[in-house]
């Protein structure tokens, strides 16, 4: 059996146009990375989102220089845009876990032309995540000390700290998602060796297949190590941003203290991550002539896990006011009022629009299967995701219980200098990723068009 076979499974047959062979699925995503030139959209894209990474390390190297001081924090306000970004960014990274974990385990065959992409999204989006808590330390360069490691000094973390909390959350959730993604495309890098003209190519590519043959005892363990990372990786979904959400709900600050914030924040977390789905595979998809591996029905799909999650997201919206209101908090409900009517108000307004009726339009099938408006919704839900996360972080703070405390946060230029940073960091690691690793999943590709086969002739 050739490396990028395997043997047949007895599964529903997938999303998958008719007319792929084996060799023909092979050719077009392998040649993506192997043969097909570079282009100059690519290559504008590159340089200008790495013009934008050079920008953000020149940005944390003068933070560590001059101090989280050069950011529009103070107090009141002390966690800004850089706690807000943590969360927005983590959120992201939810999708891609939960196409590839949680749909594989449902067996949900849809999730195979998006899962690879979706895994490298969640990575660099948890890359990005995990910065902003050690940029906001203040001594950056002593983030180790919130690990238990055996030190001379006796000096443990203090596990009363959200901080910790969301160190061991990151880490796991970052290690268990690059292992998942790993083994996932060993088959896949088995494929790149064997169809690499460069001896560079060949031994890379190689040394990271771990010697794969293709053999069914093979399959047999990747089929099982693949499973058990699934399981793993499932809860994970859940307990990420439950454990990030604590670190607000732990809190005595109005706008804070809510037992609603786990399961609110877990779907926010989905809701911002498949909109990053739909952002990511829209460009890519027409980019590079892979309509016929994405096509509109994964894309309706991914819409309607936009939807069902939007209207959870309306849903912790609705209860967080009803809450506020039916408690008798005074607190509670002058927050609410001033997100209404408050110096924050335009962000919270714009936020609903985009987080609660935007969404709207995919109930019609139309809408869903419109790839240009999909496309410019899918923005609007990051855009709107991220109010949110600057609304709960910033609009929570800046009044608090006593008005001779009350502040307000205006963003600097380093702010928006660091949201926007990480930005183009996450998508030059994108394009990165386009250009040395398949976008889509070649082992799975093949077995949909194999089942697709029998499913025809049987």
């Amino acid at each position: 059996m050739a490396p990028g076979e395997r043997p047949l499974a007895s599964r529903d047959i997938g999303v998958l146009r008719a007319g792929w062979s084996y060799a023909s699925i092979s050719d077009k995503i392998a040649d993506l990375v192997l043969t097909r030139p570079v282009r100059w959209p690519w290559l504008a894209g590159f340089f200008g989102t790495l013009a934008g990474t050079l920008a953000f390390l020149s940005a944390m190297g003068y933070l560590f220089t001059k101090g989280i001081g050069i950011w529009g924090v103070d107090i009141p306000v002390a966690w800004g845009f850089a706690i807000a970004n943590f969360v927005w960014w983590i959120g992201i990274g939810h999708a891609g876990t939960f196409i590839s974990a949680i749909l594989l385990l449902l067996r949900q065959k849809w999730r195979t032309s998006i899962n690879r992409f979706a895994e490298a999204m969640t990575l660099f989006a948890a890359s990005m995540a995990g910065l902003f808590p050690i940029l906001h330390l203040g001594r950056p360069w002593f983030f180790y000390w919130i690990a238990p490691y055996p030190n001379h000094m006796n000096v443990w973390p203090q596990w009363r700290s959200p901080l910790v909390w969301d160190f061991f959350a990151i880490a796991t959730y970052l290690t268990v998602s690059l292992l998942f993604w790993y083994v996932g495309l060993v088959p896949d890098l088995a494929t790149l060796r064997d169809r690499a003209h460069s001896r560079f190519k060949q031994v890379a590519y190689g040394l990271f297949a771990l010697g794969w043959r293709g053999e069914a005892r093979h399959w047999a363990r990747f089929e099982t190590a693949y499973l058990l990372l699934a399981g793993i990786a499932t809860p994970l979904v859940v307990s990420v941003h439950s454990v990030v959400s604590l670190d607000f709900a732990v809190g005595n600050t109005p706008g804070y203290h809510s037992t609603i914030f786990p399961p609110y924040f877990v779907a926010g977390a989905l809701f911002s991550g498949f909109a990053m789905v739909l952002t990511l595979a829209i460009p890519l998809r027409k980019a590079f002539g892979l309509e016929d591996f994405i096509t509109e029905v994964h894309l309706d799909h991914a819409a309607k896990v936009l939807l069902a999650t939007g209207a959870f997201v309306a849903y912790g919206y609705a209860s967080e006011i009803f809450m506020a209101f039916y408690s008798g908090d005074e607190y509670e409900i002058a927050m609410t009022t001033d997100r209404w009517v408050g110096a924050y108000a335009p962000v919270y307004w714009t936020m609903m629009a985009f987080n609660v009726l935007v969404p709207q339009l995919l109930w019609w099938r139309k809408a869903r299967r419109n790839v240009a408006l999909l496309f410019a919704l899918s923005i609007l839900v990051n855009l709107g995701m991220w109010m949110e996360r600057v609304t709960i972080v910033v609009q929570s703070l800046h009044r608090d219980f006593l008005p001779s405390s009350w502040g307000i946060f205006i963003p600097t230029m380093w702010d928006w200098v660091f949201l926007l940073g990480s930005i183009c960091t996450f998508a030059w690691l994108f394009l990165v990723f386009l250009r040395v690793l398949p976008a889509i999943s070649i082992s799975e590709m093949r077995l949909l068009a194999r089942e697709s086969v029998k499913g025809a002739s049987s």
